[in-house]
């Protein structure tokens, strides 16, 4: 990309604190947007060949509240890229990723996080910091388990589709604001799903088709009205 095509974005950007520049070919994150650090509300960089966020000027970006990295190719993320209190939606689907920082936890403004199409072999237990997040997507992951600590999760909606889990802690019956849980295309059999959340658990909308049981054995556990009557009140509710 042409470096007078890159200003333009740039001088664009100061004005709306808006910057876009998607399907490019980029395999570096564009220095110059350290001219923009103090103005940037929204980054998104999707579509290209990032292989890594500079550590030095990721942080910097005091503003920001959305950034987009999807389809790039990034298999580590700097701690400094939790300086940003103020990042409220992060999209990092389809990547490489295998864990999140140490410091994830202090994006404390966080309330949407994509993950989908990584390599993570475990769920980012740094999740069970982050007081205000609302929908998390670890879908096409390599997760195999879900622990104990899911019961720390604040989270409204949780995808985990296409993973290969088997098993899951009971403990998801506790979230305090589940509300949505899909486990589509997993390694689950039925004794391996806690009866606890359909019978104690504030899920109504529970997606579970494409593992080794039969939907309809579903029907025999103790619950299963519960939920799936849940399940037409939110669709019903939704569709207004």
């Amino acid at each position: 990309m042409g470096n007078s095509a890159l200003r333009a974005h740039v001088e664009t950007a100061q004005k709306t604190g808006v910057f876009q520049l998607k399907d490019r070919g980029l395999t570096e994150f564009p220095s110059d947007l350290q001219k923009l650090t103090s103005n940037l509300r929204t980054i998104d960089l999707s579509n290209n060949k990032i292989e890594s966020l500079p550590p030095l000027l990721i942080g910097k970006f005091t503003l920001l509240k959305s950034l987009s990295l999807n389809n790039n190719k990034l298999n580590i993320l700097p701690d400094e890229l939790c300086n940003l209190k103020k990042l409220d939606t992060l999209s990092l689907n389809n990547n490489h990723l295998r864990e999140l920082p140490s410091t994830f936890g202090q994006l404390s403004a966080l309330k949407t996080l994509s993950l989908s199409g990584n390599q993570l072999g475990a769920l980012p237990p740094q999740l069970c910091s982050l007081r205000h997040l609302d929908v998390v997507d670890l879908s096409k992951n390599q997760i195999r388990s879900i622990p104990d600590i899911v019961g720390e999760l604040q989270v409204i909606e949780l995808n985990l589709n296409q993973n290969q889990i088997s098993q899951i802690s009971v403990k998801i019956s506790c979230c305090p604001r589940l509300k949505v849980l899909r486990l589509e295309e997993n390694c689950l059999e039925l004794s391996m799903l806690p009866q606890s959340i359909l019978s104690d658990s504030q899920i109504c909308l529970l997606a579970v088709e494409g593992n080794l049981f039969e939907i309809k054995k579903l029907r025999e556990l103790e619950g299963y009205d519960k939920v799936f009557i849940c399940l037409v009140a939110y669709f019903c509710i939704s569709s207004y």
